[in-house]
């Protein structure tokens, strides 16, 4: 990542990995022991609650800081997390089991060597998580050269405070309490400084900066405020502390550099609930101990139960509010496919795949998504701006593939969702159908459109051939018959010859009117009904079965369901090499014609030709449905419906 520094480069990332791990380790165990060394001691006075805002820092910083260099083991941003973590948890463990043998650094029997080490820590913590941290973060580098003499002015000022600190607790010299007040004056206003340097940078930052700044802005104010006030307020850090890693991560997440969504989420929430259930337990003990002194047990007891009757509620609203902070109101599967359906409720079905892909775009926070349909028809749909795809997802139709889901990469608007393998589950079956839709949509229009030319190129046939053929022989008949009834008492041979051939072209002009008839309804549907009919076109090789009542069809039904069989015959009889050929009606709501063989069946990735279309085109037309498919056992099944309460314009 651009502006974040290398440190340690001859440590391999191996051993970086390692060390972070053995680092956040080790704290985390120090932090465990701490919990039994702070129970051997009486209640400190600075904080009403049982652990202290080093426990916290100890424990949250190296955790966080660990999965940062796990996943990018040479950022110092990940670094100063884990060493000042580490310095925060050996301070703490360290005073306590010093406090065991003595109750300060100075009684008699004071373990000095302890002492120094928590002086040391506190002051490398103070230098690493005060100073560096806020200096450095989120670039890794200074915000400008102008700021070195403040690393250097810190340096010095808790390089004396750790020199004072040794020599007071060797008893080399007395403890100077007006040195130590102006050296912590000193430190507290480089922390102040480094502090104000996050306001500089947000100011002089770009868009992207600014949003990493404003992150943990506000948890570095709540770490930095009581840490210069000092100890009347100092446990007040204990609640702000977690959340500076958690917002450090955040800051990072929106680069997808980790995948630590649903452990950010945890620590805001678990750190919210420390707070406010350890808040609800010092205010109800503080009540009972009001009303119920001299009754210990039961005010304990009452406390217990005031702090445990808010934690499930309370666990519940942090969630929540965790995720809107996080990833706002687009992060939620659910909400997500509500705000879609709702979409789609006030577009019609062209629109809605638009509408779907803008639903996911903003769930995801990326830069476009598009669908590439199956068979390149319509064309891609596409919602903001797809240069680069990084996300491939198949969609499939009640298992029919209907086209791929392109996702492209995040965007600079927003973070990334929580939950994007949720997301995309939780949409793409919508995206799926609204695809179908639009797939449905494009292939009603197309066949609209043939059947309107299909019809003018019909009616334009038959004026051609009504003008052309039969209007010519009945205007050659009528000059015939004229010139008939003029040679009849002149010449009655010849007349009679003219009547003769006359009554020959009459049989032509009959052919060509039933060649006509035929081809707009062929006559044995009226002479033998739909069932004789398809019996006489397929032959005694074919099986026909009719299941109900076959009479009273409408006339467009009847066709649809003779040209489809026909059809299906044809193909039969040219490519499949079937034994035995099976055409069944079935008469119900609607009329199921279906014509199954043994033969080949459809070979896969085999392109419709005109015929399997037309087949298609046919039941479309009445607003039904025709499939060609091979079934597990072999063969070709053709099966379609055709709905009967149908009005068909011409």
């Amino acid at each position: 990542m651009r502006g974040l520094i290398r440190v340690f480069p001859t440590v391999t990332p191996v051993q970086a990995r390692v060390a972070a791990l053995l680092a956040a380790t080790v704290s985390v165990a120090m932090e465990c022991v701490n919990v039994w060394v702070t129970a051997q001691l009486p209640q400190p006075s600075y904080t009403p609650l049982p652990f202290a805002p080093e426990d916290m820092a100890g424990t949250a910083f190296p955790i966080f800081g660990a999965l940062l260099v796990f996943n990018r083991p040479r950022l110092i941003i990940g670094w100063l997390l884990v060493l000042g973590g580490l310095a925060c948890a050996t301070n703490i463990l360290l005073a306590n089991v010093a406090l065991l043998h003595a109750p300060s650094p100075y009684a008699t029997g004071a373990p000095k060597v302890l002492w120094v080490i928590v002086g040391q820590s506190w002051v490398v913590a103070t230098l690493l998580l005060g100073v560096l941290l806020p200096l450095l973060y989120p670039t890794g580098r200074l915000p400008s050269p102008r700021w070195r003499p403040l690393v250097v002015f810190a340096v010095l000022v808790l390089g004396l405070e750790g020199l004072r600190s040794l020599l007071t607790i060797l008893e080399a010299q007395p403890p100077l309490p007006a040195v130590m007040e102006a050296l912590h004056r000193l430190s507290a206003g480089a922390m102040g400084l480094a502090f104000l340097s996050l306001a500089v940078r947000l100011h002089r930052a770009g868009p992207v900066e600014r949003r990493q700044i404003l992150w943990p802005l506000p948890a570095f104010a709540g770490l930095i405020i009581p840490w210069v006030v000092g100890d009347p307020i100092w446990w007040l850090a204990s609640f702000t502390l977690p959340l500076i890693p958690a917002a450090i991560a955040v800051a990072v997440l929106r680069y997808r550099l980790y995948g630590i969504q649903t452990l950010i989420t945890r620590t805001l929430v678990g750190a919210g609930l420390v707070g406010a259930i350890g808040g609800v337990y010092v205010a109800a003990g503080a009540a009972s101990s009001l009303f119920l002194s001299g009754v210990d047990r039961i005010g304990g007891l009452f406390a217990a139960l005031c702090a445990g009757a808010f934690f499930h509620p309370l666990r519940r609203v942090l969630q929540r509010g965790a995720d809107r902070l996080l990833y706002g109101s687009k992060g939620d599967p659910v909400a997500l496919a509500g705000e879609l359906r709702r979409r789609l409720q006030r577009t019609d079905p062209a629109g809605g795949l638009v509408a779907a892909l803008d639903v996911l775009r903003e769930g995801l926070a990326v830069t476009g998504v598009a669908v590439r349909f199956q068979d390149g028809s319509p064309g891609e749909t596409t919602a903001g701006d797809l240069r680069e795809v990084v996300r491939d997802v198949e969609l499939v139709w009640h298992g029919e593939p209907v086209g791929r889901l392109l996702i492209g990469p995040p965007g600079v608007r927003r973070l990334p969702a929580a939950h994007n393998e949720r997301v995309i589950a939780a949409l793409t079956p919508y995206v799926a159908d609204a695809a179908h839709a639009v797939r449905l949509v494009g292939a009603l229009r197309r066949s609209r459109e043939r059947i309107v030319a299909t019809r003018e190129e019909e009616r334009r046939r038959l004026r051609r051939d009504l003008h052309d053929g039969l209007g010519q022989s009945l205007s050659g008949m009528a000059m015939s018959i004229n010139a008939a009834r003029r040679s009849l008492h002149v010449s009655p041979e010849t007349a009679d010859l003219m009547l003769t051939e006359l009554r020959t072209g009459m049989d032509s002009v009959t052919s060509d009117i039933r060649h006509l008839v035929y081809g707009l309804r062929p006559p044995a549907l009226d002479d033998l009904g739909l069932a004789g009919a398809l019996a006489e076109m397929a032959g005694p090789d074919v099986v026909v079965e009719v299941s109900g009542d076959l009479t009273g069809l409408p006339a467009a039904a009847e066709v649809a369901a003779y040209r489809i069989v026909q059809e299906a015959l044809t193909n039969v009889r040219k490519h499949s090499r079937a034994e035995v050929v099976r055409v069944s009606l079935e008469r119900g709501e609607d009329l199921r014609v279906r014509v199954s063989d043994d033969g080949v069946g459809v070979q896969p990735g085999r392109r419709s030709g005109v015929g399997l279309a037309s087949m298609r085109e046919r039941a479309a037309e009445l607003g039904g449905t025709c499939v060609i498919g091979s079934p597990p056992e072999g063969g070709t099944v053709v099966e379609a419906v055709l709905p009967l309460n149908v009005n068909v314009e011409i």
